[in-house]
């Protein structure tokens, strides 16, 4: 059978149809860049000390010094989980003693927070850590909220998936911008952490999922020459879209559930989506269906005001099809010879490695110095310019080169930081958006970089399994954060060590730059980088199916 991109040549490339399909996935995206990152602000972890109440009888001078001090970043602050132990000090202010003249505060007795704590209001009003005092001895809590959800991504991406190369790209899209959206909703009546934390999990399920059923629905209908387009600044620049509006709503809506209720409501704009988004013909054709692909096919002409052959795919080529015993594709299939295996294998690091760096460095941007809405909002931003980036350099140079030039400088900045005294912060955060950008422009990159090695058959379903190790990343990146706390630059040793590694390791896969798109193992096997080697005494089964085994050049 001719190759797809050739039968439907006809049509263009950039005309209304195109354009329609482009900027309506596009657009689906940015919800996920909502609740993609809405943990930030939702699990936000303000300044706190323990609460002292008022039926303590305490002096003006003993309650200024109830709270014992600190050393933090080379200054003195109030302990945020320990308090000077309150029965001590009523008597203390009972009998008119003076703390520091007369009594030496460092030889008190200290209790935890038994009456709860006092939560600073100058960032947030309130978060799922002040509703539910997810501090001190629950401060796990928090990053394992956000944990949890990255592991509902990952189940998502394992499923989804699948789910799409057997019932359609259309419906398993649809399905699970439902499954986001109205789960998010749900969480605003939360009443425990742990109902907020359980739904978390359902509402991750949906949230990267549909991003990469988008992309693969986008890149089977789009043709070559927006297919790159559309990876980077299409699907990409709206999720930084939705990114770079979370902090601003998050400005004005301080308390969580109105701010989680916000970030849910634009979901529900993308329900009528479903009448103008066709499902992918390529899918179509993949089961057989080829009468609803070419009607797919043919509106599409009708809209770019194009005449369409009376036949678009020949009948011999049909019956041919026909005749042929359909494959059926599962994740073992990724891994059916060694030169496969080896892709996948090194395709499931780069997508965890750099997954780790991108959700570490996006979660910690309220640690930066400075104000936490407008680190998020330049964290935010600063992947637009990633993207632009990868789009130029994916335009024209080999995908394993871009990749592992940018991963190396995203990675070798980060490893800089340690090198930056503590006093000059605007250095540090710099280096730290700097960072940001070249592992955001990788990021992006692997999207098109994997969807190019595989084939039509199993292409959702590899570009799936990667995501999911990328999600097994995500899962372990809010506790990069959380050593922040104790060691302010061991995160940035650790996601710039990992970072140069998965770009060193880059320069091994295969090149796909300028390839067609496989429709079948076979001729994903005949990607540019591999080479077929056959043994004497071959039999001739071992001929129809040679071993591969990689050549990097």
């Amino acid at each position: 059978m001719r190759d797809y991109d050739e039968v439907i040549a006809f049509l263009g490339e950039w005309g209304p149809f195109q354009r329609l399909i482009f900027f309506l996935l596009s657009a689906s995206i940015i919800p996920n860049g909502f609740n993609g990152m809405s943990v930030v602000f939702l699990a936000g972890t303000p300044e706190h000390r323990c609460r002292v109440p008022a039926a303590a009888n305490l002096s003006g001078a003993w309650r200024n010094h109830s709270i014992p001090l600190r050393l933090q970043d080379g200054r003195q602050v109030p302990h945020s989980c320990r308090r000077y132990r309150l029965a001590l000090l009523t008597n203390f202010s009972a009998l008119g003693l003076a703390p520091g003249r007369d009594v030496d505060l460092e030889q008190l007795e200290q209790e935890s927070c038994l009456d709860g704590w006092e939560f600073s209001q100058d960032v947030y009003l309130s978060t799922i850590v002040t509703e539910w005092n997810l501090v001190c001895e629950e401060d796990w809590k928090a990053p394992l909220t956000t944990s949890l959800f990255f592991v509902g991504v990952l189940l998502g991406s394992f499923v989804s998936g699948q789910l799409s190369d057997r019932f359609g790209r259309k419906s398993i899209l649809f399905a699970t911008m439902a499954v986001q959206t109205g789960f998010s909703f749900l969480q605003v009546f939360s009443v425990s952490w742990e109902m907020f934390t359980v739904l978390f999990i359902i509402v991750g399920m949906g949230q990267i999922s549909n991003y990469v059923v988008a992309f693969i629905l986008g890149t089977e209908i789009l043709g070559k020459s927006v297919r790159i387009i559309f990876s980077t600044l299409g699907v990409c620049t709206f999720f930084a879209l939705g990114y770079m509006l979370l902090p601003l709503f998050a400005y004005f809506l301080r308390e969580w559930r109105a701010l989680l209720l916000a970030l849910s409501a634009p979901g529900l704009l993308c329900a009528p989506l479903w009448w103008f988004i066709p499902e992918s013909p390529r899918w179509l054709i993949s089961q057989r269906r080829f009468r609803e692909a070419e009607e797919i096919i043919q509106k599409a002409a009708k809209m770019n005001h194009i005449a369409a052959p009376a036949v678009i795919f020949d009948p011999v080529e049909l019956q041919e099809l026909t005749t042929l015993k359909q494959e059926k594709v599962f994740i073992l299939d990724l891994f059916r010879t060694w030169n496969i295996a080896t892709i996948t294998i090194m395709s499931l690091l780069l997508w965890m490695l750099t997954s780790v760096g991108y959700f570490a460095l996006s979660l910690s941007t309220p640690n930066l110095h400075g104000d936490a809405y407008l680190n998020t909002f330049l964290s935010a931003l600063i992947e637009v310019p990633a993207y632009i980036t990868a789009w130029l350099l994916l335009r024209a140079l080999p995908r394993r080169y871009v990749i592992a030039g940018v991963l190396s400088v995203g990675g070798g900045v980060l490893l800089l930081i340690q090198l930056v005294p503590a006093d000059y912060h605007m250095v540090s955060t710099g280096l730290a958006l700097l960072g940001k950008f070249g592992v955001t422009s990788a990021f992006s990159m692997l999207y098109v970089f994997t969807a190019e090695l595989y084939p039509t058959l199993a292409r959702n379903t590899a570009v799936g399994v990667a995501s999911t190790a990328s999600r097994v990343g995500s899962v372990v990146a809010p506790y990069f954060v959380y050593l922040g706390a104790y060691n302010r630059i061991l995160p940035y040793i650790l996601m710039g060590s990992l970072t140069v590694l998965i770009g060193i390791l880059t320069l091994f896969f295969p090149e796909s730059f300028g390839m067609t798109l496989p429709e079948t193992f076979e001729q994903m096997q005949k990607v540019k980088g591999f080479t077929s080697r056959k043994k004497k005494g071959d039999s001739k089964e071992k001929e129809e199916n040679p071993k591969v085994l990689i050549t990097a050049f």
